[in-house]
């Protein structure tokens, strides 16, 4: 059987630069690829430890614009898993991350939702260790 993986998920910022700042300066995330392809055009790839890529695409024309911060409509958008929650949630309040809610513990961990300068909703959470 064929494996298949996903790679990559495009996330439509204002700017190339803010994002980076965001997702590799206060994040941690490790900047990836920064290539100009011309015409103020970049391929820039951000992605944290854990795996997986974002492809942060600078919005062009008022329907990319207009969908910066709610490419879900609202809901959470992304998921992003620790081993250390109190130390990833420290890290990212000293860094300036907006949280939206306080940490909390549900069934399957901690969580507690944040928010990239951008509008985009992230859930950080520490998985509950399986039984």
């Amino acid at each position: 059987m064929t494996t298949l993986t996903l790679s990559t998920i495009t996330l439509v910022v204002p700017d190339y630069d803010a994002g980076i700042e965001f997702y590799r300066d206060r994040i941690g995330f490790e900047l990836v690829e920064d290539t100009d392809l011309g015409n103020g055009k970049r391929w820039v790839v951000v992605a944290p430890d854990c795996g997986g890529h974002l492809l942060l695409a600078k919005a062009m024309g008022a329907e990319q614009r207009a969908a910066i911060g709610n490419q879900t409509g609202g809901r959470v958008a992304f998921f992003l898993e620790t081993d250390s929650f109190t130390e990833t949630y420290d890290r990212f309040a000293r860094a300036g991350v907006k949280f939206l809610e306080q940490p909390r513990e549900e069934p399957y961990g901690k969580v507690v939702v944040f928010s990239d300068p951008f509008g985009n909703r992230w859930d950080l959470i520490e998985p509950k260790a399986a039984e």
